[in-house]
């Protein structure tokens, strides 16, 4: 997968889960971006389960120290989103990938923030690969979703915010039909499409960069799905990978 013939790469899902249809603009490849992406269906999502509290402690028991900012700056993983940064002209201190952020806070607080399993799950993921994860209701997804560089005309609501917020042009982001920003780079999420106990369909997003081969971000993305099907069940439609 992942061979492109034209300026965009796409698959579809084929029958079910909304029919979603994702489209990787090259350019936004030609950065060193790589990723897989799936739809799940079926879904039953939790707000915990005494398996998965174990599951968690032993991740995050195990996880590198990060003592110092030195630390993450050298890891090659967390370094690869930086450069990425770099090249659509974002600022890293403004801008700090998915991962990173969460490793930030668990040293800060020695816990990671719990919401549901299907977030909590791939936050287990992106603990272990320090790969920007991310899962989208894919009920409140309009239309098609495309990885493309943006206009500085897209609708752009984070998470947590009750009103749009202004997007440069020339950064890599994920679109949907309706012109939003359902995930800015690797930075920042929306209240749009956001997991919530009653989501039943995820859109599902496993990104590295020019550090991560194909084989890491296929192992992580493995992993997900067989998480996500032992705790909150489910059936796996992939659209793209490396």
């Amino acid at each position: 997968m992942g061979t492109a013939e034209t300026d965009l790469v796409s698959a579809t899902t084929g029958a079910g889960y909304e029919e979603t249809i994702f489209k990787v603009d090259e350019e936004v490849l030609g950065l060193g971006l790589t990723g897989v992406y799936f739809v799940m269906g079926n879904l039953r999502n939790r707000k915990s389960d005494e398996r998965f509290d174990a599951l968690l402690a032993d991740t995050l028991a195990g996880l590198p120290s990060f003592r110092s900012n030195e630390d993450f700056r050298s890891d090659p993983v967390l370094a690869g989103f930086r450069d990425l940064h770099t090249a659509v002209g974002r600022s890293n201190r403004e801008n700090v990938a998915s991962p990173e952020n969460l490793l930030r806070l668990i040293r800060r607080t020695g816990t990671l923030p719990r919401i549901s399993l299907l977030v909590d799950i791939y936050n287990l993921v992106s603990l272990r690969t320090r790969l920007a994860l991310g899962a989208h209701d894919l009920t409140a997804v309009d239309g098609d979703i495309r990885l493309t560089l943006t206009t500085g005309t897209e609708r752009f609501v984070p998470l947590g915010a009750t009103e749009p917020r202004p997007v440069p042009a020339g950064e890599y982001g994920y679109i949907d039909g309706a012109d939003e920003i359902i995930c800015r780079m690797e930075t920042r999420q929306v209240e749009k499409t956001k997991v919530v106990l009653d989501t039943t369909e995820c859109f599902y997003i496993v990104q590295g960069n020019r550090a991560t081969d194909a084989d890491y971000v296929w192992d992580a993305a493995n992993e997900l799905i067989a998480l996500t099907k032992e705790f909150c069940g489910g059936d796996e439609r992939i659209l793209f990978g490396p």
